[in-house]
Order: structure tokens, then C-alpha cells, then sequence
């Protein structure tokens, strides 16, 4: 009896175990929710994908970030950046005097406040204001990159790695140098943007601590230029950033696709229009005077009746073409003919109304 009653519990439990799985595969098999597994949530997310290009295009990351503007809608501010990257070579180069290699890692468009976020501190953030564009921009340098160049123009080693102090504020040697060279980079961009449109880029402040930088509002779309510069085994990242504000003004210029585009545009077509428009015949009328009757009272002339002008023989006599008064004038006669001596000039208003007129006609 003992081995029965230690092998029942057994069997017993073996029966409840194959019920609980049957009953668990048929409500499966009976539309049961499924539950999702970790990658599967990151994958509906659209986070948790690393590095990844395609991280913010998916999932509701991708619904968050539709309503930015992707750079490629302005394609030639790829032009004017690879520009900027020739210019900016030369420049640092002579102002260093050293090799030094400048190269566009990326081109992106992001929100300014997660552009502030993701700054690597510490670095330095200058401040910069488009002149012509009356907005500002925003040129940071890495910690990486000030103390290369701080290394370079004070006679530093080659070969050797630049010192780093961390958790120290930067002296006012190494911030005047940094300044110096934004000052080069600005003045280079001020090139590059030249074959578009004059813009003078002036430097407005240096800030270390990226709230004291805000020149947008955080969810304003803006464009992040990331460069690289190498001086032989030294060197550090510069990023360019400039609001989708500061670039309105110009956005017919930056949606060209190559440099003196015009849409919608026509040589040919509009000298052709030009010369039918001088060509074309138009009829003008001196009108004394106007009034207005019933159509009874207009009905009922007869041959010698008169009508009463409100006007006297000295009044000036309006030119008309159509509905458009053209100009003004005084009435008297010229050997057997009536005349006209126009004394006050054709309008501006005038003149696109008849060049609408002629352009309908």
C-alpha cells in the first residue's frame, strides 16, 4: 500500500500537467493575445535599435519625428557645405600652419532642444549671428578639438597626446584661441554661402554651459553640420547648427538643385512676351466726363437733345484704356484735329494693370 500511495500523488500530478497544457495550447489555438517579447517591443517603439540609420524611421519614433524637415527638401546646402569644408581646409591650414584635414561626417536635421541634450560637455558653444538673415546659429567645439588646437598653435609636441584636465573651467588663453578659429570658420562659411545669397556671420558670445546657448525654441526644427578636423594625430569634431528660421529667407535659393536654378522660368518664353507686349495695340480714350442715367432716360433721346457735362472747357481730361486711367491731360486742337497734352506720367499701378490687360489679351 505504501508503494501505491507514493506513486498515485505522481500520477496524479503527470494527468494535471498534460490537462493544464492542453488547455493552454487550445486556448491558443483559440485567439489568445500573444504576448511581445523585448525586441519586438523596441522594434514597435522604434528605440532600443543603437546606431542603427534606420532607428528613427521606424515604429512611433518615426510618428514623433515626421513633423521635421529632412535637409535633402534643400539640396544645395550639401553644395554650399562641401564649399565650406574645401574653404575651411585651406583656412586652418594656413592658420595653424600645420596639415590639416577637414571632412563633412553628417548632414541632419533635429530638434534644438535635443540638440542641446546630446552635447558632450564640456566644450565650448559660440554664438553667432546671420546679419542678413537676422537670426542667430550655433558653432560647437569639442573638448577633443580645443585642446588640439591649443596644443598646435602654442608649439605642442607632435606625436603626443594633448593634455586634458577634467573638471576644470577653460582658462581665457584656450577660449581666445578657440575664438580665434571660429572667427576663421565664420568667415569661411560667409564664402561658401556667397555664390547664394551675402550673409555676414558675426560672433555674439562664447557659452560653455549649453541653457545659456538657446537661441530657438526646443522643439524647432534645425540643421546640424558635423565636420571632422584632423591635424595629422590630433584633432576633434566642430558641428555647425543652424534653425530652419535662420534659412527661411533663403529657402528658394537652398531648394535649387544646382547653382542659378529658376523654376518656373523661361528665357526664351518671356523675351517673346516682351516684344508682343511693345507690339501690342491698345485703344485709348479722353474721357471729358462721365454720368450716369436711367435707361429709360437713355431710351428716350432724341436726335438734338442735349446733355449737360459737369465739366469746363479748361478741365483736365482723364486718359483711359479700358477701365485703367492711365494719366491725365489738357484738350485743345492741332491743325484740323483734336489733341491731347498729357501732363501727369503713367502710374506704376497703371502700368501692371495694362500689363496684365495686354498679357490677358
Amino acid at each position: 500500500m505504501s508503494a501505491d500511495a507514493a506513486t498515485a500523488p505522481t500520477d496524479d500530478t503527470a494527468e494535471w500537467k498534460t490537462g493544464a497544457e492542453g488547455e493552454a495550447s487550445g486556448a491558443e489555438g483559440g485567439g489568445a493575445e500573444r504576448i511581445l517579447n523585448q525586441d519586438e517591443i523596441h522594434s514597435l517603439l522604434g528605440f532600443g535599435l543603437g546606431d542603427d540609420e534606420n532607428s528613427g524611421r521606424t515604429g512611433v519614433r518615426a510618428i514623433i519625428n515626421s513633423a521635421l524637415i529632412s535637409y535633402e527638401r534643400l539640396p544645395m546646402l550639401e553644395i554650399v557645405f562641401d564649399r565650406l569644408v574645401r574653404l575651411m581646409t585651406t583656412s586652418l591650414r594656413n592658420f595653424t600652419s600645420d596639415n590639416v584635414e577637414v571632412s563633412l561626417d553628417q548632414i541632419s536635421s533635429i530638434r534644438f532642444g535635443d540638440y542641446l541634450n546630446s552635447i558632450p560637455l564640456p566644450a565650448i558653444i559660440s554664438v553667432f549671428r546671420a546679419e542678413q538673415l537676422d537670426n542667430f546659429g550655433l558653432v560647437t567645439v569639442d573638448s577633443s578639438l580645443i585642446y588640439s588646437i591649443v596644443d598646435v598653435l602654442l608649439g605642442g609636441r607632435r606625436g603626443g597626446t594633448s593634455t586634458r584636465v577634467e573638471g576644470r573651467p577653460y582658462t581665457t588663453i584656450e577660449r581666445s584661441l578657440v575664438t580665434r578659429m571660429i572667427e576663421v570658420v565664420l568667415a569661411d562659411a560667409k564664402q561658401a554661402f556667397a555664390p547664394l545669397t551675402e550673409v555676414d556671420f558675426r560672433l555674439d558670445r562664447i557659452e560653455t554651459n549649453p541653457r545659456f546657448a538657446a537661441i530657438a525654441r526646443p522643439p524647432n526644427a534645425a540643421i546640424v553640420v558635423k565636420l571632422r578636423i584632423d591635424m595629422e594625430d590630433r584633432g576633434g569634431r566642430l558641428e555647425l547648427l543652424l534653425p530652419y528660421a535662420t534659412l527661411e529667407p533663403i529657402r528658394k535659393m537652398l531648394l535649387q538643385q544646382f547653382m542659378g536654378e529658376k523654376f518656373g522660368h523661361d528665357n526664351i518664353w518671356e523675351g517673346h512676351l516682351a516684344s508682343e507686349l511693345w507690339n501690342t495695340k491698345l485703344e485709348v480714350r479722353a474721357v471729358l466726363d462721365e454720368m450716369k442715367h436711367p435707361l429709360r432716360a437713355v431710351l428716350d433721346l432724341k436726335v438734338g437733345d442735349t446733355l449737360l457735362l459737369d465739366a469746363a472747357p479748361e478741365a483736365a481730361v482723364r486718359l483711359k484704356c479700358g477701365d485703367v486711367e492711365l494719366s491725365q491731360g489738357r484738350i485743345g486742337r492741332m491743325g484740323h484735329s483734336l489733341a491731347v497734352r498729357v501732363e501727369d506720367g503713367i502710374t506704376p499701378t497703371s502700368q501692371r494693370a495694362l500689363v496684365k490687360l495686354g498679357g490677358g489679351s
